[in-house]
């Protein structure tokens, strides 16, 4: 069975480009384009990976992420934080809440797919 992952990302076109790296290497994905929606769509999901977005309309990447660590259900799911914003600040505020890996915008193909892979494991 392969491995899902979710990405909550507005932006279509990154959305779709991380679609495509992922199902070509045989993960399902499912996307996610707001941050209001993301904790329930984790829920109905339950991916093994999530890939997550900083700014999302709706709520921040930072506040959803702090939401599933507070939450039994979701508190080890693995997450790949996504930013354009890649100061060493973005990045304590991701540890502070749990991030599993950080990666800043843009990112190459191969990272992505390395990161993924890493996180769901063999």
């Amino acid at each position: 069975m392969p491995k899902h992952v979710l990405v909550i990302e507005d932006e279509p076109n990154i959305a779709e480009a991380i679609r495509f790296i992922l199902t070509r290497d045989g993960f399902e994905v499912s996307l996610c384009a707001d941050g209001a929606g993301a904790e329930a769509e984790v829920r109905r999901l339950r991916p093994d990976a999530l890939i997550l977005d900083v700014m999302l309309p709706g709520r921040s990447g930072y506040e959803v992420l702090a939401a599933l660590r507070a939450d039994a259900a979701t508190a080890d799911l693995p997450v790949l934080m996504l930013t354009a914003r890649g100061q060493s600040r973005d990045r304590a505020e991701a540890e502070r809440a749990g991030v599993s890996r950080f990666m800043t915008k843009p990112f190459s193909n191969a990272d992505i797919l390395a990161s993924v892979r890493a996180l769901t494991g063999p």
